[in-house]
């Protein structure tokens, strides 16, 4: 399988955009006095519903054109079991998806023992996600640009959930900010990784069990993080409702293209 360099590129520079995305959450910790729980719940739910659609509508079944049915459920199954060992890996109270409000900034509470372990934490676990949104992108734009806004949206409250414990530890804004933004670059690196692990040996065969392990990692991602997220804001309705309009929009969007 032959792929253009401009390809390349421009599925580097989604996935790129989608990790430094973590440095819009410290600067939302930062400058805003109150977090705005609503916008964030309906958020997480629309990025959840962008990604499951995604995986079972447009991911699965081109991969399953690719593979067997076995090999389909194990890539598929892999990837679910790739991200959750990553996530089991990380200490509950360093995880990222135990999610920090604006509020905790004032608070003088164990989160300053987080420091550094917070943004390692991170990265760790944006590395996969780096993986999925460029492989994505090498197979089509038009399912890789909602990937990358859906992994933006959900890393704000992430990049809210490293500053903040950041921040305690030091004392630093710009240390905080530093920590988030650079946390972030785990992705783009996950990009490099595909490149040059799994480019050349680029084929069908292994389009396809991409394709499954990234939906995969894209519903465990959904399941386990977005939308217990958005729930941890308080905003049950909101967060379906945000859930129902990312599949919804997402399949007027590939039916119109």
């Amino acid at each position: 399988m032959n792929i253009a360099s401009h390809q390349l590129l421009l599925a580097f520079a989604l996935t790129l955009f989608a990790g430094l995305s973590t440095g819009i959450g410290s600067l939302v910790a930062f400058f805003a006095k109150r977090t705005n729980t609503r916008f964030l719940s309906f958020s997480l739910g629309f990025s959840a519903g962008v990604m499951v659609y995604i995986s079972f509508m447009e991911l699965m079944p081109q991969a399953r054109e690719l593979l067997s049915e076995p090999a389909l459920l194990l890539a598929f199954f892999g990837g679910i079991a790739f991200i959750a060992v990553i996530d089991f890996l990380i200490p509950e109270e360093e995880n990222p998806h135990e999610m920090h409000l604006t509020e905790d900034m004032e608070k003088n509470s164990k989160l300053k023992r987080m420091g550094v372990m917070v943004a390692l934490s991170i990265a760790i676990h944006n590395f996969p996600e780096g993986i999925a949104a460029f492989t994505a992108g090498l197979n089509s734009l038009d399912v890789a640009i909602p990937i990358a806004l859906a992994i933006a949206i959900h890393n704000i409250p992430e990049g809210i959930a490293v500053s903040v414990p950041i921040y305690q530890a030091t004392g630093s804004k710009k240390k905080a900010f530093w920590y988030s933004f650079l946390s972030g670059l785990a992705e783009p690196v996950g990009a490099l990784v595909a490149i040059v692990i799994l480019l050349p040996f680029w084929s069908p065969v292994i389009n396809g069990v991409v394709l499954a392990a990234v939906s995969g990692i894209m519903v465990f991602i959904s399941i386990d993080e977005l939308l217990p997220g958005a729930e941890r804001f308080g905003q049950h309705h909101l967060s379906i409702s945000g859930f129902i309009a990312g599949m919804f929009i997402m399949a007027v969007s590939l039916l119109l293209t």
